[in-house]
């Protein structure tokens, strides 16, 4: 009986874990599918093709919504890096530190999976399942990312944490999607990476937001106890309480950053 195939576009979590030894298994490299790459506009959102890459996502033409993805974009590695690493990859590899994760999370994306026998689409929170585990079955592949349209004006914001600036692995990093409306949080979507095996939404920061005023004091309303979800731990990058403490303050620098 065959061997599964690996499925790779960009390549560039799966090469580099390799280093050093021989590549057993059987690859199928899809980045040459015109249909899997690309952004669409449609009448619920926006589709965002499984093999675009990272600088393709940067150079499209996409609304204040993505001001956060874009941010996360950024510090995808280098700029070889973003040339071929794609926002589908990025989810399949499914570390607790990928830098699209929270973004997406607090943008509310579904994933689109297609096989021979069947589509069907996922919460992101769904497809994620742990430490480099997705919810893909034998025969399928993601093949969209979808990001609902909003009811009001919205903006999106992303902070990252690292030992140094740029081409890093986070200790911790936060996204929030705030619609806005009458100068007032009328829904918020906050999520944060790196803390736990899967990057975690704060109903409880959320909820806390929720109908706020759009002021110098949004901020404040930032609580340990809104970290519950979060199971941060120990490693050569930080402490967990390092990472706690430093998630209350990405948080906060995040709400004020949002401030017209």
């Amino acid at each position: 009986m065959a061997r599964p195939y690996t499925v790779l576009a960009g390549g560039t979590d799966f090469y580099p874990a390799r280093v050093g030894r021989v590549i057993e298994e059987d690859v199928l490299d899809i980045s040459a599918i015109p249909i899997l790459r690309g952004i669409s506009s449609i009448s619920t959102g926006w589709r965002l093709g499984a093999t675009t890459t990272w600088s393709e996502f940067l150079e499209a033409d996409l609304p204040p919504l993505f001001d956060g993805l874009r941010q996360a974009a950024r510090e995808v590695g280098g700029r070889q890096i973003q040339n071929a690493g794609t926002l589908a990859g990025n989810l399949c590899n499914a570390s607790p530190a990928a830098d699209g994760v929270p973004c997406l999370l607090a943008l509310g994306a579904d994933i689109e999976l297609a096989s021979r026998a069947a589509t069907r689409r996922l919460p992101l929170d769904q497809f994620i399942t742990g430490v480099r585990r997705t919810a893909l079955t034998p025969g399928e592949l993601v093949v969209a990312i979808h990001v609902p349209k909003p009811a009001h004006e919205t903006r999106s914001a992303f902070l990252k944490l690292g030992a140094r600036r740029y081409l890093v692995i986070s200790v911790a990093m936060v996204a929030a999607t705030l619609e806005i409306a009458d100068g007032r949080v009328a829904n918020a979507r906050v999520a944060v990476g790196a803390c736990s095996p899967v990057a975690q939404r704060l109903p409880a920061l959320e909820a806390a937001l929720a109908g706020a005023p759009l002021d110098e004091h949004l901020a404040d309303r930032v609580d340990l106890a809104h970290l519950a979800p979060l199971t941060p731990i120990d490693d050569v990058r930080g402490s967990a309480g390092y990472r706690s403490d430093s998630v209350l303050v990405l948080l906060r620098r995040l709400l004020a950053g949002v401030m017209p």
